[in-house]
């Protein structure tokens, strides 16, 4: 019995057989393939269409700066609810112009952060670098004394990974902080 799924989404790129058993009740088999249906979007999945005021700029120079532009407004929005940047209500102008340059300060920094991590092959956009980045956190434990008292041993955990690349490449130390320990 061979089943052909939606006209729509990715089902219907597939034909799929099942294979019942003597008695008809139970599938034995299950066999598909893939026939991509012409006209849809996997076959013909579109083109971008960029439309400019800048006349003089050749298909390349206009394709790299949408795409700087795109990266650029990712990078904003991440920084943006990473350094609480939003929302913001400036009612004096000089306040707007200092957002404005912390914004485009993070950003420069992001790009010179981007720039040496590819120089030493590792190429990646922002979101990827802070995921890499998340994994290694400041931990606290806390072991009780026979004294009473409570020692707390505060230290990062060890990076793994692409963030120790990340942390080789830039020159940083792989446990920022060191090891603290308080006594209370």
């Amino acid at each position: 019995m061979t089943v052909r799924w939606s006209p729509r989404g990715v089902g219907q790129h597939y034909a799929i057989e099942l294979v019942p058993d003597a008695a008809g009740t139970q599938a034995m088999a299950l066999h598909y393939r893939r026939q991509p249906v012409d006209g849809s979007a996997l076959t013909h999945p579109g083109v971008y269409c960029l439309r400019s005021c800048e006349t003089d700029w050749d298909a390349e120079t206009l394709w790299r700066t949408y795409s700087m532009l795109t990266d650029l407004e990712a990078v904003f929005r991440s920084l943006k609810s990473e350094l609480g940047l939003r929302p913001v209500f400036h009612h004096k102008e000089e306040r707007a112009d200092g957002h404005l340059f912390i914004t485009v300060l993070a950003y420069q920094f992001v790009q010179i952060l981007r720039r040496h991590l590819q120089e030493h092959g590792i190429p990646a956009n922002w979101s990827t670098l802070r995921q890499w980045l998340s994994s290694q956190v400041r931990v606290t434990a806390v072991f009780q004394r026979p004294d009473g008292r409570a020692l707390h041993v505060r230290k990062a955990t060890r990076p793994e990974g692409q963030h120790l690349a990340i942390c080789q490449a830039l020159s940083l130390d792989p446990q920022p902080g060191g090891i603290e320990k308080l006594v209370y």
